[in-house]
């Protein structure tokens, strides 16, 4: 006989909801309602400055984004997940510090978390209807629709919101996703969150390469290396393409830099180890890639979404900003004509860097100008 809703013992629940996510891969699993009223009225605050750029689906789906039950009528709690993510010995700041080689975000380095993290939600949801034989309502969203991913973490226990904007964990640091299932099951809520323990520190502000935080806790996108290489479909600012380095895909100084990532360990997902030495690789490497190469080598992963013409845009600038040499003129000039005119504005401005560089024989400053983030 199927329990009846008043039958469900909601605290045990619960507690398999978690033990079964933590099998399933997951750090850590905690519940909590879905009043995001503060989270809204900050957001709408951050829209109304154009803080989001390009991104205009920030601003789209009207409250949904904010009232999780108007997204997934029936909504009564999220079960938010976190899965760490940084790659054991990824060479970080030996990349950065070298401005021959491309940095990618160490998100990046492996498959993409989407697919990952989805099924594994997936997973759970079905776990968590068997045990539930009543109709209920459940959504796993990773990262996919209208969904304030971070508020959600911080109501639900993971950690709290720092200046970088980025959810930070005492015991795990920053370098982790999230995730969550909504649902309809009012499982009881999860009350141990983690007060703000960013305190004095601008470590995190001071280093960031483009200045893209106007205050603590708040990012002005439209300056943030990430939203340049990923999310801006068209010409990156000359203001900024110096102050980019070697960063080719996404950057990770803020995080980097973090007093609580020295507590951060190394992920046990394999799926999130380094692909085609993607860690480790000259900008020349990259840039010289034919479409077909790119395409082969960024299969299953967050790289893919770029498209080669903006790869070519994005390295062609960490090309500008590497140390002259024959090689390196040779190959921002093998694509002078290419077909996209993107492509050949930034290649144009790389090679225009050199000869400024060739004629004043100036040593170009380094990218890495504050010591505290090799500590």
């Amino acid at each position: 006989m199927s329990l009846t809703t008043q039958e469900i013992d909601y605290p045990q629940l619960a507690l398999n909801i978690k033990e079964w996510g933590v099998s399933l891969g997951f750090q850590q699993v905690s519940i909590t309602d879905i009043d995001l009223s503060q989270a809204g009225e900050q957001l709408n605050q951050w829209l109304e400055k154009g803080y989001q750029g390009q991104m205009q689906w920030m601003s789209e789906h009207g409250e949904k984004r904010y009232h999780p039950d108007q997204l997934l009528p029936g909504t009564q709690r999220v079960i938010s997940v976190r899965m760490d993510y940084l790659p054991d010995d990824s060479n970080m700041i030996a990349v950065l510090k070298d401005e021959n080689k491309a940095y990618i975000s160490r998100y990046a380095l492996g498959r993409d978390y989407h697919k990952l993290i989805r099924n594994r939600l997936k997973t759970l949801a079905k776990e968590i209807e068997h045990a539930v034989p009543n109709s209920i309502i459940q959504r796993p969203f990773v990262d996919s629709a209208p969904v304030m991913e971070k508020p959600l973490a911080e109501k639900a226990g993971h950690g709290w919101v720092g200046k970088h904007t980025l959810v930070i964990n005492s015991q795990a640091g920053s370098w982790f996703f999230l995730g969550e299932i909504y649902t309809s099951l009012p499982l009881p809520i999860d009350q141990s969150t983690e007060q703000d323990q960013c305190g004095d520190c601008k470590a995190c502000l001071k280093v960031c390469p483009t200045d893209a935080f106007p205050a603590p806790y708040v990012l002005d996108a439209r300056r943030c290396i990430s939203y340049l290489t990923i999310e801006l479909k068209g010409s990156i600012p000359e203001e900024f393409r110096e102050p980019m380095g070697n960063r080719v895909f996404g950057c990770d100084d803020c995080q980097a830099i973090c007093p609580w990532n020295k507590f951060a360990a190394p992920t046990a997902e394999k799926d999130f180890t380094p692909r085609h030495k993607l860690d480790n690789r000259e900008l020349i490497d990259l840039f010289l890639w034919t479409e077909a190469e790119f395409l082969k080598y960024t299969e299953g992963s967050p790289i893919r979404r770029l498209g080669y013409e903006r790869w070519l845009r994005n390295l062609s600038i960490g090309l500008g900003n590497a140390p002259t040499s024959d090689s390196i003129t040779s190959a921002l000039k093998s694509r002078e004509n290419h077909p996209s005119a993107l492509v050949r504005e930034h290649v144009i401005w790389a090679l225009g860097q050199h000869l400024m560089l060739g004629a004043n024989k100036k040593k170009r400053k380094r990218k890495i100008t504050n010591p505290e983030i090799e500590s």
